[in-house]
């Protein structure tokens, strides 16, 4: 018999699939009686919140886009489920001579499962994905400043505001606004 050793390993997928993927495999393992061969699969995201065009939105951002990792005795009979599932390119090796996939260290596994719970103890309002960066051209679309033309010189994403550079007067001048009061320049 092959190593019994249950190890974490990467299987590559289509991008944005990831879902898809994971719930036709675990309906699978179900189906096949895969439970003791297959005993998790992940994809490790963060909730982040972003702002687009003044309004707040709450989304999932995998940290491994294309990617998820499954804990698993592996084998052929895994190795086929799991290669034959729509949307999967295949599992992630690391010499192209050989047939079997290099399974993820305990330190990677660790980083990347420490990264995941971290996150969610974190909460969504902690991670802020704001849209700006420095240099950004925006125009301010609400506030004391509203139809001015500035520059990003600065990104405060704890405070979900930024410095902008403005012309008053002929004079450039660093105004601070609200992520939700400017406008990606077009």
């Amino acid at each position: 018999m092959e190593n019994q050793q249950r190890n974490w390993y990467v299987v590559r997928c289509f991008s944005g699939h990831e879902k898809k993927v994971k719930e036709y495999l675990q309906r699978e393992i179900g189906l096949q009686g895969f439970e003791e061969k297959i005993t998790e699969i992940l994809i490790p995201s963060e909730t982040v919140i972003e702002i687009r065009s003044g309004k707040k939105r709450t989304r999932e951002k995998n940290f491994f886009p294309g990617y998820i990792i499954i804990e698993a005795i592996y084998d052929d009979s895994v190795n086929n489920l799991v290669s034959n599932a729509p949307s999967v390119i295949g599992f992630l090796k690391n010499d192209k001579d050989s047939n079997r996939p290099t399974p993820l260290k305990k330190e990677e596994v660790n980083r990347i499962l420490g990264r995941a719970s971290k996150a969610q103890e974190a909460g969504a309002a902690s991670l802020v994905e704001i849209p700006f960066k420095k240099g950004d051209l925006v125009k301010v679309i609400d506030g004391p400043f509203k139809d001015f033309d500035g520059t990003v010189e600065e990104v405060y994403p704890d405070k979900l505001k930024l410095r902008v550079l403005v012309s008053i007067f002929g004079r450039r001048t660093p105004v601070e606004v609200d992520v939700n009061q400017v406008d990606p320049d077009a």
